[in-house]
């Protein structure tokens, strides 16, 4: 079994892994780093530092202070949706987390370098960037559709109350 799928299966088998050498929980971090998307690194970081990107538009990351467990219920939620057990170990969240913000936070600075020409950061910078990714790229367009539908219903409602409200 393979040291993904031991993470996937659930978070017991993540415990047993922390307890070995270094060397297999780098090759972990990797794993699931390129399992999201990401660039396999050489460090012992688990995900690409963003002081290494760090320019002139984006300070280094020592003065960003990010409060933990803003996404674990979330996460937790999600993990066991894909088959995870119901109350997770708290360990096996908070790394999952902070991979998922480490992409995340990838993904914009990379989504920023590419609006630094216009100088505008759009969604379509996003879309450009997965745009590879099929499955990715068809569910932001599909949630970026509904999203417009939900603000023309809303702007529908909003009209039809007006209406009411003058009319009476």
């Amino acid at each position: 079994m393979g040291l993904v799928t031991m993470l996937v299966i659930g978070g017991n088998g993540f415990v047993a892994l922390m307890n070995k050498p270094e060397h297999l929980r780098q090759r972990l971090r990797t794993d699931w780093w390129k399992l999201l998307g990401g660039r396999q690194m050489n460090n012992s970081s688990a995900v690409p530092s963003s002081k290494a990107r760090a320019g002139p538009s984006q300070p280094a990351e020592a003065t960003f202070k990010r409060k933990r467990g803003v996404f674990q219920k979330d996460l937790q939620h999600m993990m066991y949706g894909f088959g995870d057990d119901p109350n997770p170990l708290p360990e096996t969240v908070v790394l999952l987390e902070d991979i998922v913000l480490e992409y995340v936070t990838d993904l914009v600075h990379q989504a920023q370098d590419v609006a630094s020409k216009r100088g505008k950061l759009l969604t379509d910078d996003f879309l450009f960037l997965i745009r590879k990714d099929l499955p990715k790229l068809n569910r932001c367009t599909e949630l970026l559709s509904m999203n417009e539908e939900l603000k023309q219903a809303r702007k529908a409602f909003e009209v039809d109350e007006e209406k009411l409200a003058t009319i009476e």
